[in-house]
């Protein structure tokens, strides 16, 4: 009943205890209503990986229901708002690039600058209700202004355009941020997340001059929006070896798991494998192609235990993102609350 309640399981050919069961009267004789002292004594975070200059983060969270775990995945991609060029003057475009295309090509271009400074334009506002003013409140301006031309310099025989012109590849580090307002005194110069994104390919005689403008929004509404390259989550594994695996069959048995799951140590002169790390295990079931060794191992994973990985586009680090995350759950379930009293009422 245990193992039922808390893990699931990999069969050969199948996945069983895979849908969630903690729910009153699910099984007789188990109390699994919610209560808040028992949910804050197995509830537990803990930071695993956390890379500032790779955006990356991995953390595990212990306790909770899928749907949760899910909840906070969806709202990581989708409602956690950052800010995104939104409109694009279009001066002057010469490039192959068509105009719309650059537009959006330059939409989804990361920009590192903290959306809670920012308030959100009101739907009246966005689409044709564009406000014909720039608001430091809701918007940050650049420009982008490249001409390109031949290199009288470049060394004769040279094929690489990159000697033979001069601008003939655009990147964000053209990017011109125009302070709106008071924003100078008020941000840090804002700019692209990355300086190295390459929006298009000159000629000489091809130029780019275009005026961009940033507003606040979230993934919901467009994927330029959302604040994540990747957010996922998995389940912990648990590898249980149900019998000695030894000599040749123990060496093979290693091979059938990601590396470092399964270590084979000498004892007594003999081969044992022996389970070292099961978190790294990717749950292949490798290991049921081999008649001898498949019913050696039992593979599982444990049904509360979610490992998050989570990677950020740059705007704001991936700690934040999760924070930031949690706050709006918060304020779903506060309003969800308030709803329900006012339906009581």
């Amino acid at each position: 009943m245990e193992e039922v309640r808390t893990k699931v399981v990999l069969e050969e050919y199948s996945v069983i205890n895979a849908r969630s069961t903690d729910f009153p009267g699910n099984y007789p004789g188990c109390d699994d209503s919610w209560d808040y002292k028992r949910f804050e004594k197995r509830f537990s975070i803990s930071v695993a990986q956390l890379n500032f200059e790779e955006m990356v983060m991995v953390f595990d969270m212990v306790g909770v229901d899928a749907a949760i775990a899910n909840s906070i995945r969806r709202v990581l991609i989708a409602e956690v708002p950052t800010m995104a060029i939104e409109k694009v003057y279009i001066h002057s475009n010469t490039s192959i690039v068509q105009d719309e295309v650059l537009a959006h090509r330059l939409g989804l271009i990361p920009i590192n600058a903290d959306p809670r400074k920012f308030k959100t334009l009101s739907p009246m506002q966005t689409g044709e209700n564009w406000p014909d003013t720039p608001s430091a409140d809701h918007m940050i301006e650049f420009t982008l202004k490249v001409k390109c031309s031949h290199n009288t310099h470049a060394l004769k025989g040279s094929h690489d355009p990159e000697q033979l012109y001069l601008n003939s590849q655009v990147t964000t580090s053209a990017f011109k941020w125009v302070p709106i307002g008071n924003q100078a005194q008020k941000l840090s110069e804002l700019r692209p997340v990355h300086d190295d994104i390459v929006i298009a390919k000159l000629r000489p005689g091809q130029e780019l001059n275009l005026r961009m403008l940033c507003m606040k929004g979230i993934g919901k509404d467009h994927a330029k929006f959302s604040p994540v390259a990747t957010a996922s989550y998995r389940l912990l594994p648990e590898i249980t070896l149900i019998k000695p695996v030894i000599g040749e069959k123990a060496d093979r048995l290693a091979k059938c798991f990601s590396e470092g799951v399964i270590q084979v140590v000498e004892k007594n002169g003999v081969l044992n494998a022996e389970v070292v790390d099961a978190r790294k295990d990717t749950c292949s079931r490798e290991v049921f192609r081999h008649e001898d060794l498949k019913d050696c191992v039992k593979l599982a994973r444990i049904r509360d235990h979610f490992i998050f990985s989570i990677e950020s586009t740059g705007a704001l680090p991936p700690d934040v993102l999760v924070v930031e995350a949690i706050k709006i759950m918060m304020g779903k379930c506060t309003h969800f609350m308030e709803e329900l009293n006012n339906l009581a009422t």
